[in-house]
């Protein structure tokens, strides 16, 4: 049974954000971005990153990540980084709530998928006041397939349930699915390049937009794809 949370408990949080070595990251977008695939995979995170940052309800940021490019840059824009220990995405979300408690054991712990450009801090808010209601929570992605946020209340069990269907599977394990409005920033996760055109209609961090300028700086070679159309 999911419980609200009690009036006298803190309404702090620590995110953890997984950000994947850069080999593997972003591959969707290799035809559009080309040779900046890995420089635009790092600046959505930063700037996803930033943005929860400057979330009033966002104590602090754990990345787990063991790119030695991303993590020292992710480390600039504030970010507490630990090493990831290579077992797959929950492990990394696991491993990064266990240093969130070590850290903070009274605040809430959340993960926060790192591919977010367009994130904006007060629709972060709206999302982290909701799920500090129930013991467990998730938000669904643009496509309710997927999840881009899922937290818990400090002493509940941080059970992630990422990748795929991880809607569905959320909502077997018996967490809480936020249904709001106006929290469509949150819910951008960016995968294609149509997944980024949304997320650039939005308005991106000033990181992933000096990326992707870059990109539709460039002449494009005969029979590639037109980074203007990422």
């Amino acid at each position: 049974m999911l419980k609200a949370m009690p009036a006298q408990q803190s309404s702090a949080w620590t995110l953890v954000v997984p950000v994947k070595t850069l080999v593997a990251a972003k591959t969707r977008l290799s035809r559009a971005a080309g040779p900046h695939r890995a420089a635009l995979a790092v600046a959505i995170a930063c700037d996803t990153v930033e943005a929860a940052l400057a979330c009033p309800a966002v104590a602090r940021v754990v990345v787990v990540t063991s790119d030695p490019v991303a993590a020292p840059a992710l480390a600039e824009v504030g970010a507490h980084v630990v090493g990831d220990p290579e077992a797959g995405l929950n492990a990394a979300l696991r491993h990064g709530a266990a240093e969130a408690v070590r850290l903070a054991p009274a605040d809430a712990v959340g993960a926060l998928q790192a591919d977010l450009p367009a994130l904006r801090p007060a629709e972060l808010a709206l999302v982290l006041a909701a799920a500090g209601e129930f013991d467990q929570a998730f938000l669904p992605d643009a496509a309710e397939i997927g999840t881009t946020f899922y937290g818990v209340r400090p002493g509940v069990p941080f059970t992630p349930g990422f990748g795929g269907e991880s809607r569905e599977r959320h909502l077997l394990r018996g967490a809480k699915e936020l249904c709001l409005e106006g929290v469509v920033s949150v819910r951008g996760d960016v995968d294609t390049p149509d997944d980024l055109e949304t997320a650039l209609s939005l308005g991106v961090g000033p990181r992933t937009l000096a990326v992707v300028e870059k990109i539709n700086g460039e002449s494009p070679s005969e029979g590639a794809p037109r980074p203007s159309d990422v």
